[in-house]
Order: C-alpha cells, then structure tokens, then sequence
C-alpha cells in the first residue's frame, strides 16, 4: 500500500496514533511524519564519510531506542533516514553538486565523486541492518496486517 498523502500531517502525533501511519515504499512520507521527522533530522548528515559515520551511528541507535520503546512507526521512519542517507549520497557521488537532471531535463553526465560514494556505503550497510532486523520485519508485517 502506498504512503497517505491526504494525512493532516501538521495535525497528527504519529507516535500517539501509529494507526493512522502507513509504511508506504522506500523514504515515502520521511519529511513529513511528526514527531519523528524533528527527532531524527537534526542528525541526518552525509556530507564526508566521517560525518556520515556518525549520522548512520546516531540514526541507528535512534532505531534500537524506538525498538526498546517498542515503536514500530520510529523504527520504520528511522530505517527510512538510513536509506535516505544511502540514496542522497549515491545522487551527489554520481552526480556534481547532485543534480541529476540539466535545466532542460536531460540527465546530465556521471560524474563518480569517490568521497561521496564511501558515506553512501556507511549509510547502506547501516540501512541494511535495520531493514533485515528480524524485530522490525515482524512488527512490519503486523503493522501492515492491521492499518494496511
């Protein structure tokens, strides 16, 4: 099932009324689920490995807080900054200044940056490991089976 778009996300605690979450595809709905999305942000970082490092590591260990707390939607979200920090650095390794497209459109030519390419495989291998969390792929399925 996809994302719910049609949420009033400036009005919704998703924390207090994880019914009304949808897990969606991929990083769908990471910007806008509250208060997960101003607890998470602050340490989304992928500009260098290093920085990256750290932002992977604190995302992470956000996603095992929210599993001790037994907070699907928190995990999810968490999982989704994780491949949102694998896909962003992907962009700006294969792409100067992460601009895929030319102003007309048209996909502009690849340009590997190594340096971005290594924080995209930090975030990959942290992504994973939560993705593949046995904990978090049963609440999944359960969260799914009930909200849809």
């Amino acid at each position: 099932m996809s994302f719910d778009y049609e949420e009033d996300f400036d009005r919704i605690n998703f924390r207090e009324k994880p019914e009304k979450y949808l897990v969606g595809r991929g990083e769908q709905g990471v910007l806008m689920v509250e208060p997960y999305k101003s607890e998470i942000l602050p340490y989304w970082r992928f500009k260098t490995p290093d920085i990256a490092k750290e932002s992977s590591r604190q995302i992470y260990e956000l996603f095992l807080e929210y599993k001790k707390q037994k907070d699907f939607v928190g995990m999810d979200m968490a999982r989704k900054f994780l491949q949102m920090g694998y896909t962003r650095s992907r962009r700006y390794a294969n792409y100067k200044g992460g601009k895929k497209y030319d102003k007309d459109g048209n996909v502009n030519e690849r340009q590997i940056n190594e340096e971005k390419a290594e924080s995209a495989r930090i975030f990959e291998k942290k992504w994973i490991k939560a993705r593949e969390d046995e904990t978090y792929l049963s609440w999944k399925k359960d969260h799914q089976q009930k909200y849809g």
